[in-house]
């Protein structure tokens, strides 16, 4: 199971709360996209515990929906203000909110970019984060696997996230076309491909509503797609029920990104057919104790070796393997989701 997982680099965040007792005057700031996507609620999750371990103060902000830059850049404002030692954020636009970002860096705070990498992703001092490129090919391999040689046929659903194309959406949208066998032209953007066998890029906000009206978009421009990629689990459950509705529920793949316990589950029920699992609580956990050791000595994070940023790690969760793309049970989704 451990081989399906990217390799980590994490030994300059092996530390003990002794090693920290220094720590404890240090304060960190989260931001989030949101505070309602289970993705974003075990990040905090993690972040708080760790927080607690190290007796570090943690402040946590996010924005009223995915896109909300200004709510983020008023939390950055609120953090240098109150003297945070660092940030971790994952950025709703991440080419907006380097200027803030910059002010956070200029006034002495470690930022820290956590799943999304920022435009440049050196805007930020570091990036923790899943291999989001890894974990698109990771789905889009088994899709293709899955149909076999109707892949060559597919009619497939983008399912994107914001009209903006975040670092993360590009980057998962981008994975998927290539695990497919798809030309991906510039792979710095989506919606820019001409194979005839992607049918529409509807964007969704990442969550359910928004995969719902994306799917139904997508049907009326050809009601036999029998392909979805979604950027995360919501859209997918989301574009399950506009299938549902059409009647199309059971000929469809849908495979997503994310690896929260409700996507495994519906993994395991047949909604989703594959998903990469990504590891928040784990970015988070390492994200303060980062923070933690810049407070102290002025450390800054290391990369995973041969990255720009350090690999948290992604596996695949099928319910049905197929050969060629290596994948982890559903129960062993469900053992690790979210750690």
């Amino acid at each position: 199971m451990k081989k399906l997982l990217a390799a980590t680099s994490v030994s300059l965040m092996a530390m003990t709360g002794a090693a920290l007792a220094d720590a404890h005057a240090t304060s960190a700031c989260l931001i989030t996209k949101t505070d309602t996507n289970p993705f974003f609620v075990k990040m905090r999750e993690g972040a708080q515990a760790k927080a607690e371990e190290l007796g570090i103060t943690l402040n946590a902000y996010a924005g009223q929906v995915d896109g909300d830059n200004e709510a983020q850049v008023a939390a950055i404002e609120t953090c240098i203000a109150n003297g945070a030692s660092g940030i971790l954020l994952t950025a709703s636009d991440t080419a907006a909110i380097v200027p803030s970002v910059q002010a956070a860096r200029d006034a002495g705070l470690l930022v820290i970019a956590l799943d999304t990498p920022l435009e440049p992703i050196d805007a930020a001092d570091a990036t923790f984060a899943t291999d989001n490129f890894l974990a698109g090919e990771l789905i889009g391999k088994y899709a293709a696997a899955k149909m076999g040689d109707a892949a060559a046929n597919a009619k497939i659903a983008m399912l994107d996230l914001a009209i903006s194309q975040p670092t993360v959406g590009v980057l998962r949208d981008q994975g998927f076309l290539t695990g497919f066998g798809i030309d991906i032209k510039d792979p710095a953007r989506w919606g820019d491909e001409d194979d005839p066998r992607i049918i529409c890029n509807e964007v969704t906000a990442g969550n359910e509503e928004g995969g719902r009206t994306a799917m139904e978009n997508c049907l009326a421009v050809d009601p036999d797609i029998n392909v979805v990629y979604t950027i995360n689990e919501p859209s997918a459950a989301g574009a399950y029920e506009a299938l549902t509705a059409a009647g199309r529920q059971n000929d469809v793949l849908i495979v997503s990104v994310d690896g929260g316990c409700p996507g495994v589950e519906d993994v395991a029920d047949g909604v989703i057919g594959a998903t990469s699992q990504q590891y928040p609580l784990l970015m988070a956990s390492l994200g303060v104790e980062a923070i933690a050791q810049f407070a102290k000595d002025g450390t800054l994070p290391a990369n995973t070796e041969g990255k720009n940023f350090l690999d948290t790690g992604v596996g695949l969760i099928a319910a049905e393997p197929v050969d060629g793309v290596e994948s982890l049970s559903v129960d062993e989704g469900l053992d690790l989701c979210w750690g």
